[in-house]
């Protein structure tokens, strides 16, 4: 494996946010509603309609997901409307899904 010249090895308080990070992005509901998500904003509703997930766990997972910083909420009139607030999150979809797609060897629409 090629080593990155100017990579500092992480003290291990920070590797433990990392950790905790990546942590939270381990739950396939998660992943889903940001999913969702990356099309556009969409409130709680909409977000139960399009994951299939119910009102209690997406309500519970956004509220994982915006203590974290991956969503901002908005209030708009009745709903609560929630969006992407960490763009990293469309990098680190774009990496994963190459890497996973290469490791496939297929085309990255292909699981998409």
């Amino acid at each position: 494996m090629a080593r990155k010249k100017d990579h500092k090895p992480l003290s291990p308080a920070a590797l433990g946010l990392v950790a905790a990070r990546f942590k939270l992005l381990g739950e396939p509901a998660r992943l889903s509603l940001l999913n969702a998500l990356m099309e556009e904003a969409k409130n709680v509703n909409e977000l139960v309609e399009s994951t299939g997930l119910s009102q209690a766990n997406v309500s519970k997972h956004l509220a994982h997901l915006a203590d974290a910083g991956y969503v901002h909420r908005r209030k708009d009139g009745l709903y609560t409307v929630y969006s992407i607030a960490d763009d990293s999150v469309f990098q680190l979809c774009d990496l994963m899904c190459s890497s996973i797609a290469k490791k496939l060897g297929q085309d990255l629409k292909a699981i998409a």
